[in-house]
């Protein structure tokens, strides 16, 4: 970013970088709400996010009080639910992909005391995910159909502008793709049309800082490993 003359540019740089390198999923929260003012100012940051020719094709289902706790328990209700995604979840992690996502998997696990092998401990773990994590708020994020792969991108990029809003604000938020697998459910619960395709969840909430869910940090790989130059 270029600095203005009033020296603003290398200001705002400096901020935006505060933000992202700060952010992080939050996996566990304290019960009391965010106030819906504070809510719709997240959203309002991230619809300016943009989308291929402008068509804006993400939709979003947000509750807060009671619904939540409905939403948390139809999510929790039958453990064994089928899978059964709008969009394919990935057939298999391989590689550098399936070591990440080991790695980031057993950082949570060592710091909530789930030991290798401990399959109980683990599926309970898991299972927090459709208990939202205890947060006041989720969020369900959608794509319309229609546009395919490229809807799903855009969609991405408006989730991305949420995650950052949200810190911004001092939200503490966590993408849950495990809430797309219960597709019918949410759907259901929602009155959501076909016409549109369940991405993923979002819960959210203020976070508890206490918990060792949320104090480690996953890694990121390095610049070189992303960045091929040509000159």
């Amino acid at each position: 970013m270029g600095e203005s003359l009033d020296g603003t540019g290398a200001d705002e740089a400096s901020v935006l970088a505060s933000v992202i390198r700060r952010r992080h999923s939050h996996r566990a929260f304290r019960r009391d709400p965010v106030p819906r003012a504070t809510i719709e100012e997240m959203f309002e940051l991230a619809r300016q996010a943009p989308s291929w020719c402008n068509t804006q094709p993400w939709h979003a289902y947000v509750t807060e009080g009671a619904a939540t706790e409905r939403f948390r328990t139809v999510l929790s209700d039958g453990p064994n639910a089928e899978i059964n995604p709008d969009i394919a979840m990935p057939g298999a992690y391989e590689g550098v992909h399936l070591e990440r996502r080991r790695e980031s998997g057993w950082q949570l696990y060592e710091a909530v005391g789930v030991e290798k092998g401990d399959r109980q401990a683990s599926a309970r773990q898991s299972a927090k995910n459709f208990e939202l994590f205890g947060a006041p708020h989720a969020a369900v994020i959608t794509v319309d159909r229609a546009l395919g792969a490229y809807g799903v991108l855009d969609a991405g990029i408006f989730l991305g502008y949420l995650l950052l809003a949200s810190e911004a604000l001092g939200v503490a938020v966590i993408p849950q793709a495990a809430i797309a697998t219960r597709s019918p459910v949410v759907r259901e619960f929602f009155d959501i049309g076909d016409d549109e395709a369940v991405l993923l969840g979002v819960s959210f909430g203020w976070s508890d800082e206490q918990h060792p869910a949320n104090n480690y940090r996953t890694s990121r790989v390095d610049l070189s490993s992303i960045v091929q130059w040509r000159s």
